[in-house]
């Protein structure tokens, strides 16, 4: 497969983008069967051409097929049947109550797409990523420009072919190319930005939508943590925060960032943890760099990136307790765990984004809720925990985009849920409705059926029969 198509020009960006604003007033009056006709077609395709993908994203970085069938295409295939089942009833509009002042009218939300919307996403889920917020783009009605990750370059060729063959370039197009690209196309007056990646560069994004005032959902990351205390089914726990950090090579938003187990099963965590990598994946760095179940980080400076974390770990006086091999010619890092990691070392800073997971002992639950409250807001947070209160006390005295309790990973896969983050995870949700919501205007529509004089006597101009009436309204209705 060829790589990424050559990255697009200014002047066709600025013909494209014209293109879609001129399409939008057409798209934005289509019925629920025709937006569903194209979310079927998506769909479909996506499942025809399961072996493009699966070659896509082995070149890309390794990724096993079946976790591109798991993580990238039946996230898609699952959110747009979701759609499909319910537009009907997404597109409705909504009626709401009315004060008793307003005898004589009915009040509705409308939903209208908000025109065109422009999607960025990232390269280390770039199919789910890209097609994901696509499906509620088109379910609201919108014409989408799609900017897919120059760093996975032949996913990005792919996801062009697709599109290409699946809609009129004025109603939904890709553009491909770097930095450079994804400037001049948030310099554009879209109507609704969907980005997909880094907090530093939400904040670019944030910054070149306000140009236009165009809304924005950002969804971002952060160091999502987990809290593991002593009465955790530990083999359960260890199982579901191996799967959850190292598929995909730990290069996963919402993959567990680091880990906060109650100091007296600190060790006996990290031995299961151990137990199910090398289940995983193999019990040495020989195998697990042989294993075709074992992604690999996406380039080499992202490779630079974590090893770095790594050593400065070390050199702050971290333990490897499990992994620490690295290979700078496969750009290949193995499953790693650290322990008597600092809380100043680097790796306990930013988003690690790397298959490295640092193990922190707590005596208290209160020392654990430090930790987490002394950092930004994270995009996922997970609890193992058998005792109710722990898991009640959490969940009030922290916060963060979404949780799993006993379990991790799954809440992206519930189209019922929205998904997203707070603060530096994010702005703005996603997924089934809440994508349907982001991507359409809520127009307020208030109708007069009867009554149209019961508000006269608060017409100007003001007397003494008014400012009566008005006490009245304030005191009674």
């Amino acid at each position: 497969m060829s790589n990424a198509p050559p990255s697009s020009s200014k002047a066709e960006i600025e013909r494209r983008v014209a293109a879609l604003k001129n399409r939008a007033p057409t798209v934005r009056q289509t019925s629920p069967a025709q937006r569903k006709a194209k979310l079927r077609r998506l769909a479909d395709a996506l499942l025809d051409r399961r072996q493009t993908f699966y070659d896509a994203l082995q070149a890309d970085f390794r990724k096993a097929p079946v976790e591109v069938d798991l993580t990238e295409i039946k996230a898609i295939t699952k959110e747009a049947e979701h759609a499909i089942n319910r537009l009907d009833d997404w597109m409705a509009s909504d009626p709401v109550t009315s004060p008793l002042l307003f005898t004589g009218t009915r009040s509705e939300v409308h939903y209208e797409p908000k025109g065109v919307a422009l999607i960025m996403s990232p390269w280390n889920y770039p199919v789910n990523l890209t097609l994901g917020p696509l499906v509620g783009a088109l379910a609201a009605g919108n014409c989408v420009a799609l900017k897919p990750s120059e760093h996975a370059p032949h996913t990005a060729s792919a996801i062009t072919e697709l599109i290409a063959d699946l809609y009129d370039e004025r109603e939904v197009t890709v553009f491909t190319g770097g930095p450079d690209v994804a400037e001049t196309l948030t310099a554009q007056p879209v109507d609704h930005i969907y980005f997909t990646g880094s907090p530093a560069v939400g904040r670019l994004v944030m910054t070149a939508a306000a140009e236009h005032l165009t809304s924005v959902t950002l969804e971002l990351g952060g160091k999502s943590p987990t809290v593991v205390d002593a009465t955790a089914d530990l083999e359960k726990a260890a199982g579901r925060i191996a799967w959850a950090k190292f598929t995909n090579a730990g290069q996963t938003c919402i993959a567990p960032d680091y880990v906060l187990v109650e100091d007296r099963v600190r060790d006996a965590l990290v031995d299961r943890l151990r137990a199910h990598v090398h289940q995983f994946y193999g019990a040495s760095a020989g195998a697990q760099q042989a294993s075709e179940d074992y992604a690999r980080l996406v380039h080499e400076d992202h490779y630079e990136a974590v090893t770095a974390l790594l050593s400065d770990a070390v050199d702050a006086g971290a333990t490897v307790a499990l992994g620490g091999q690295h290979d700078a010619g496969t750009n290949f890092v193995a499953p790693t765990v650290l322990t008597d990691v600092p809380l100043d070392a680097d790796i306990m800073q930013d988003e690690i984004f790397g298959p490295l997971l640092p193990v922190l002992s707590y005596g208290s639950l209160n020392d654990a809720l430090r930790i987490i409250n002394n950092r930004p807001s994270p995009l996922s947070l997970y609890v193992f925990s058998e005792r109710e209160t722990t898991v009640e006390s959490i969940l009030s005295r922290t916060t963060a985009g979404s949780t799993c309790v006993n379990e991790a990973f799954l809440h992206f896969m519930n189209p019922n849920l929205p998904f997203g983050g707070k603060g530096e995870s994010g702005i703005g949700r996603g997924h089934g409705r809440r994508s349907f919501q982001e991507f359409s205007n809520e127009r307020s529509v208030l109708r007069r059926s009867y009554g149209s004089e019961l508000l006269r006597p608060l017409y100007p101009p003001y007397d003494r029969l008014t400012s009566r009436v008005a006490d009245w309204v304030l005191r009674f209705f």
